[in-house]
């Protein structure tokens, strides 16, 4: 599904037929799939408004008006059935039923980086809140929106939350001035708490891995730090040094190189091909002989939000690497064998990383740098795809398909799909 304006296009995956066109009350801002894909939310943020289109009956339709309320966020519950709204300077979170057209209220939710979170499998959600200048957690059953539980955290400032994949331990984190990581059971039991330092800033980015039996926390200090599921204490410390030393290290550098172009196909006018081929740069990658020195940007201290510290973390579906990148060192990301705790790979590119993923389905990543390529790596290797089209296309963002065999990728104004053959076993 896409949004042009005011309309929302939905087509085929697999062969962008268009499936249905739906027209909005004004301008989209926001699109989300229920979970069983039979439903699209459109929030219209400016008005207060929320659509929600059926794909099985294009006829049928739902319009939630939040009124003088206002509206800044929305979104599903896991059942596909119910719809969460956020209403301005967040008063409250309204849960409008789809199916009994009830509604229900959350008071006092906080604005944090994440403050609603569900359980994988869809049975709790937990939610920030900030009360009498205190913070707090509740848990509810998505069933009935039920209030489970009600605890006060041990934060100055509460950040973010997170569930572990198994819906067992529930991670939050306090402000970045405060280096504090939380860990509590689904009752409200605080289980540990982690501080790696004291005065500096701390936390940046958090990121359970798949198997819940690990937390990787990024700071401001460009290290990462593992805690393991039994102790909860850490296990390693992953630097980001800007040179890499080590030999068992692979270092993947990205080069440009010049287009080779037939002399036989030379023609004059060139056909568009021709000179498309003549002036687009091509990139690859060649292995660095380490050591190597990547290039190290020095922060701006005295502005807010520096670009420090590990912002990005991913683990991959299986378990066995972690992708991070360190604002500092904006070019390269870093790919970590978690079955040894060791640096693997760095890929070193020429333009600034905007996004990294996991393919959902094996050891994959895919890295955007805001140019017209998307670079792939796998323990088998790594390969830049130049995306083939007219004029200047800068990918800013990508999403894998489900199934691994696809990618969205998408720029500021347009969006291409990028289909991946599977090999034959």
């Amino acid at each position: 599904a896409s949004c042009v304006q005011h309309r929302l296009v939905v087509r085929d995956a697999s062969s962008l037929q268009l499936l249905q066109l739906y027209t909005c009350l004004d301008q989209i801002q926001y699109i989300e799939w229920s979970s069983d894909s039979l439903f699209i939310l459109c929030a219209l943020y400016k008005r207060g408004i929320v659509q929600v289109w059926s794909l099985e009956q294009p006829a049928w339709h739902c319009r939630i008006d939040e009124g003088s309320a206002g509206l800044v966020a929305s979104c599903w519950s896991p059942d596909g059935r119910h719809i969460l709204n956020t209403t301005e300077f967040h008063l409250r979170i309204t849960v409008w039923s789809l199916c009994t057209k009830s509604v229900s209220y959350i008071k006092y939710p906080k604005a944090c980086q994440q403050g609603v979170v569900f359980t994988k499998d869809g049975r709790y959600m937990a939610v920030a809140e900030r009360r009498d200048c205190k913070d707090f957690i509740s848990i509810f059953v998505c069933s009935n929106w039920q209030l489970l539980r009600h605890f006060d955290t041990e934060t100055q400032d509460l950040s973010g939350i997170e569930w572990a994949p198994n819906g067992c331990v529930l991670a939050a984190w306090d402000t970045c001035l405060e280096y504090k990581v939380l860990l509590y059971s689904l009752d409200g039991r605080l289980l540990s708490s982690f501080r790696a330092y004291e005065w500096p800033l701390g936390v940046k980015s958090v990121a359970w891995s798949p198997s819940s039996q690990f937390l990787a926390i990024g700071s401001f200090d460009e290290k990462v730090r593992i805690l393991n599921h039994v102790t909860w204490k850490k296990i390693t410390e992953l630097d980001h040094p800007a040179t890499v030393a080590s030999k068992k290290t692979i270092v993947y550098k990205e080069v440009e190189k010049s287009p080779t172009v037939d002399t036989e196909r030379l023609s004059f006018p060139p056909t568009r091909e021709l000179a498309s081929s003549l002036f687009s740069t091509q990139s690859k990658y060649d292995i660095s002989q380490v050591p190597v020195s990547l290039q190290y940007v020095k922060p701006v201290a005295d502005r807010a939000n520096p670009k420090v510290g590990v912002g990005m973390l991913a683990f991959s579906a299986d378990n066995c690497f972690l992708a991070t990148k360190n604002d500092n060192i904006p070019n390269a990301v870093w790919i970590w064998d978690i079955r040894k705790l060791k640096l693997s790979v760095v890929l070193e590119q020429l333009c600034t990383i905007q996004c990294f993923q996991w393919d959902p389905c094996q050891p994959r990543l895919a890295v955007c740098t805001g140019t017209s390529r998307v670079y792939l790596w796998s323990p088998a290797g790594c390969m830049v795809v130049q995306v083939p089209g007219e004029g200047d296309f800068q990918i800013v963002s990508l999403s894998w398909h489900s199934s691994g065999d696809s990618m969205v990728l998408l720029s500021k104004d347009n969006f291409c799909v990028c289909y991946l053959e599977r090999e034959e076993v």
